[in-house]
Formats: C-alpha cells, structure tokens, sequence
C-alpha cells in the first residue's frame, strides 16, 4: 500500500472527524450519525496504516484521534481514578516482571563490580592516592559520610534525594537507546561506590557504611538498575526486534518504558522519603537496615504477584490495545 497516497485520500475525512469530536455544542443528529460513521472507517483505516508499517507520527496522531472520538461517541469517561489504579496494580508491575531478566542481571553485574572494587581499594589501599589525600580520606571517613544525610533539614534534604535519582533515572532511561551511555553511567557509578565502601569498610567503619547505605540504598539502586534495563531494552528492540518490524517493536517498547517512568517516580519518592528520615534517624542499625530490607523485598513481592499476573493475562506494560488500535468491525 502506498501510505502518502492513503493518507492523502482519507485526510478530509480525517479532518472532519476532529472537527465533530471537538466541537462544543451539541450535534444534530445528522452529525452525531456522521460522527460514528466517520469513528468506525477511520478506525479500519489506522488498523490498515499499522498493518502497512506507516509512520510512528502518523499512527500516534491518527491513534489520538480514535481516543477522543471514541469518547464522543460513547459520551462517556472513565474516573481517573480507575486509570491510576490500573496503571499501578496492571500496566506498571506487568512492565516490571516482562524486563525482570534485564534489570536484575544489570543489579547483579552492578554489585559485582562494586564488590570488587572495594576489595581493590582494601587490599591496595595505594589506591586511594588519586581519590584524595590521607587527611581528606580520614574527614571522610570520621565525620563527612554520616554527615551527609543529616546536615539538611529532613524534608528538604528527602526533596533533593528525589530530584536527584529521579533525574538520573530519567536520564538513563532516555539514554538507553544508545546503548553505550547507559553503560559508562552505571559503571561510573558502581566504581564510585566500590571506593567508598573500600574507604569505609577498610578504615573498620563498616558498620556505619552498611547501615546508613542498606535502608535506602536497596530500593533507590534497584529503581536504577529498573530505569537503566528499560531504556536499554528500547536500544535493543531496534537491534533485534523479533517477530515484529523495528518500528513496532520501538514503538511497543517505547510505550511501555515511557510508562515506567511515572511508577520509578513513585519509588524513589519512597526511597527518597527513607533516606531523610530514617536513614539519619536515632533507630537502632538494626531496625533502620530492615525498613530499607523490608522495602525491597515488598518491591519484590509487588513485582512477583501483580506483575506476574498481568503478564499471564497478556499485559506488557503497553497502553490499552483499545488506544494503541482503534479497529472496528464495519460492513463492506
């Protein structure tokens, strides 16, 4: 099919059906018969775009169309409500199971690579000659690491954690395409950390390390390595789309990765919200390292039971398929 000279054809149609679903007043019933006639071809005919691999631009803003028409024609909403609650009990646990394999080999390599780093800075601790200078180490490591988390007020310093990881989360989620960056962002980071649990835990300040890092630490890295598997799984989908065309498995793993970012904003506020308050807090290390453990394992358990479940009902974390394809059955 030629898509320039399909879209063309059916353009005024196309026009027409904006111009009732968006008008104000009330429709005659002429225009309102006008108007489901118009919703059930057009609707035909962004099925036969997609089907013709037409442009992302062309199916989204056709897609678009479909959705408000759609409205027009029933006349009814759905609460907003029923949208965020679907979002965060189907759409966003079901994007978090389906890429499991990926964010959890990215957390797995990424500890590694921590681990062997601080094992490289307790055994050569040589090393630490370009990181600083032996009385800085020691500022770090008596005063400047446990300071870190007290010296703001707790609501402002939870509201600068926030921006901050969500930030680097958006960041490698938008990067991930690449590939390549995505990498580098993640082994800096890793390294970093490696150095510091060296510092500390080579200095016998592990226990401070562990138990201002554990409580927030686990959900915040795990929200990471969740942003990070996402956008590279939209890098990788353009390299080996499977079955489909590399536009729609783009478009397919776009939805769904643009769709996590508003539930990973949700668990580093949480995280954000731990390292504040109890991070710092007086509470014994012991109780303080099982907020942060039971944090994570409830990311788990959410994860595991809703995600798993959606995802065998056939969720992936994309928009409604009555949003990505608006085809109705019409006669010849």
């Amino acid at each position: 099919m030629d898509v320039e000279a399909f879209v063309s054809v059916h353009q005024p149609q196309w026009d027409r059906l904006a111009q009732l679903t968006r008008r104000q007043r009330r429709l005659t019933g002429m225009e309102a018969e006008e108007l489901v006639t118009l919703y059930q071809r057009v609707g035909t005919q962004l099925a036969a775009l997609r089907a013709a691999g037409a442009d992302p631009v062309t199916v989204g803003r056709l897609s678009g169309l479909i959705a408000d028409a759609r409205g027009a024609v029933t006349g009814v909403q759905a609460p907003v409500w029923r949208d965020i609650s679907r979002y965060f009990l189907v759409s966003f646990p079901a994007a978090l199971y389906a890429s499991r394999r990926w964010w959890l080999t990215i957390g797995l390599s990424f500890y590694l690579v921590v681990a062997w780093m601080a094992w490289r800075v307790i055994e050569h601790p040589e090393l630490l000659e370009s990181v600083g200078t032996p009385a800085e180490i020691q500022q770090l490591v008596d005063k400047d690491f446990a300071s870190y988390y007290s010296a703001n007020p707790a609501q402002d310093f939870a509201l600068q954690v926030w921006i901050n990881n969500a930030t680097i989360s958006a960041a490698v989620l938008a990067i991930g395409v690449l590939l390549i960056p995505t990498f580098f962002v993640l082994w800096s980071n890793a390294l970093n950390l490696g150095v510091i649990a060296g510092v500390m835990i080579g200095h016998d300040r592990s226990d401070v390390f562990f138990g201002l890092i554990t409580p927030h630490g686990l959900l915040e890295l795990t929200a990471v390595f969740v942003a990070s598997a996402a956008g590279l799984r939209l890098g990788w989908s353009w390299i080996a789309p499977g079955p489909r065309t590399r536009m729609q498995a783009l478009a397919q793993t776009g939805r769904a990765t643009v769709g996590m970012a508003i539930g990973l904003a949700v668990i580093l506020l949480i995280s954000g919200i731990i390292e504040a308050f109890v991070t710092p807090s007086p509470l014994p290390t012991a109780v303080r390292v099982g907020i942060g453990v039971l944090a994570e394992v409830g990311f788990f358990v959410y994860v595991w039971t809703l995600g798993r479940r959606a995802v065998q009902a056939g969720e992936y974390g994309d928009v409604d398929a009555a949003d990505r394809e608006a085809s109705v059955p019409v006669s010849a």
